[in-house]
């Protein structure tokens, strides 16, 4: 199986924080999964590493590519269709980030990981707890 991590649930799996219910990490740690972070959320993340709201061990140019690295995960680009499925979304969730990841997780028929229970208005597959 195919799954997108939201952003949170990268970092709560990379950072081994209790805040990530089991059955996520289960799926992000089962091997026979293909486990994709989006560009999006290495954006959001540099983005808020830069004002000083998230703070990591290691820089960010390190930090990501080391637990991409190790925990054999995948980066997931932003295409235009995905650009396009964000245009065609319903507003019933406001940050840019969460509907690029919502809209990458439709054009993409992958299941996100995420504890966002707003996700479930557009139909896709979430697994949280």
């Amino acid at each position: 199986m195919k799954v997108l991590l939201d952003t949170h649930a990268f970092l709560w799996f990379v950072l081994d924080s209790p805040e990530l219910p089991q059955r996520a990490r289960g799926v992000i740690e089962d091997a026979s999964n293909d486990v994709f972070v989006s560009m999006a959320s290495l954006w959001e993340m540099a983005i808020k590493s830069s004002l000083g709201k998230l703070h990591l061990p290691i820089p960010f140019d390190q930090f990501i590519p080391q637990h991409v690295f190790l925990n054999q995960m995948l980066i997931l680009p932003i295409g235009v269709l995905h650009l396009h499925q964000v245009q065609r979304l319903p507003f019933h969730h406001r940050d840019p980030f969460d509907r690029l990841l919502i809209a990458q997780a439709l054009v993409e028929s992958m299941p996100l990981i995420g504890r966002d229970a707003t996700f479930d208005l557009y139909g896709i597959q979430r697994i949280w707890n």
